[in-house]
């Protein structure tokens, strides 16, 4: 006979997942949330040490569809695998890709002063056709393909430019839209007004209308459901030589730091 001694028993173990940042295909130097760079880090959380669950910290303003589709994907795939639940805690913002990830959880849980929702997707760019004109620049492009330079900043919009994008946009949405729905289920106030059109709450009014399940923090949250002893367990990801020396390529540095701001503007933070 095989005896259960309740004082030889391991705590139950949750793994903290970090989902911190846009998110967005890394550049040379490792920059954004990608499927590819935590692909070893969500494996490990899932699969290290016989874990009851598994918690992701999300910190993200948003960024790449596909990415946060794959991703979001990936996260559910080992939960429906390993029979585990996953539980999402919004710090600043969990808004539009980061939205997206958040609804990998079984369930989510905001501080009062979060940001949720933004379920929407953006296309933006400049327009430089005035000012090359008042310098007298002229633009020169030849094209196999009448398509091939749509949206290109140096010469007017037209007609068939916004056409197409709205064609690209569209279906983005739609299945932004159908991932919360099936993930959030009966949860979602549907009568609220734009829901699914890029508004975003703060944590109180996200519960409200379901796209929340409570205001409160990790490590309380996670210790009022497994217990006081829970064992919680960062999960680190390995930083490459150049970030670790602190380098990065001046040029490619900057950009990732001003699509970031903006990203993080758009929800006012």
């Amino acid at each position: 006979m095989k005896l259960s001694l309740p004082f030889l028993s391991k705590p139950p173990r949750v793994p903290l997942l970090r989902l911190s940042g846009a998110i967005g295909a890394a550049g040379r130097f490792g920059g954004g949330l990608n499927d590819a760079g935590l692909a070893p880090l969500i494996e490990r959380a899932f699969s290290a040490g016989k874990p009851a669950a598994v918690a992701l910290l999300i910190n993200s303003p948003g960024g790449s569809p596909v990415q946060s589709s794959l991703i979001a994907a990936r996260i559910r795939r080992l939960a429906e695998d390993k029979k585990l639940p996953v539980h999402a805690f919004v710090e600043d913002a969990a808004a539009s890709g980061g939205y997206w990830l958040a609804c990998a959880a079984d369930d989510i849980y905001a501080d009062e002063s979060s940001i949720l929702g933004s379920i929407g997707v953006i296309s933006a760019g400049f327009g430089f056709t005035d000012l090359i004109a008042r310098h007298g620049i002229e633009r020169r492009v030849h094209t196999a393909g009448r398509s091939k330079s749509t949206a290109d900043p140096f010469r007017p919009e037209t007609p068939e430019d916004e056409a197409r994008l709205r064609m690209i946009l569209d279906p983005i949405h739609q299945a932004f839209i159908a991932h919360v729905k099936e993930r959030r289920g009966a949860r979602l106030d549907l009568s609220t007004p734009d829901l699914f059109e890029g508004a975003f709450w703060a944590g109180r009014d996200a519960l409200r209308i379901g796209l929340a399940d409570g205001i409160g923090h990790a490590v309380p949250v996670l210790r009022s459901i497994y217990g006081e002893k829970v064992k919680l367990v960062p999960q680190a990801a390995r930083r490459g030589l150049l970030s670790k020396l602190g380098l990065k390529a001046g040029a490619e540095a900057l950009a990732e730091v001003a699509e970031e701001r903006a990203l993080w503007a758009r929800v006012g933070l």
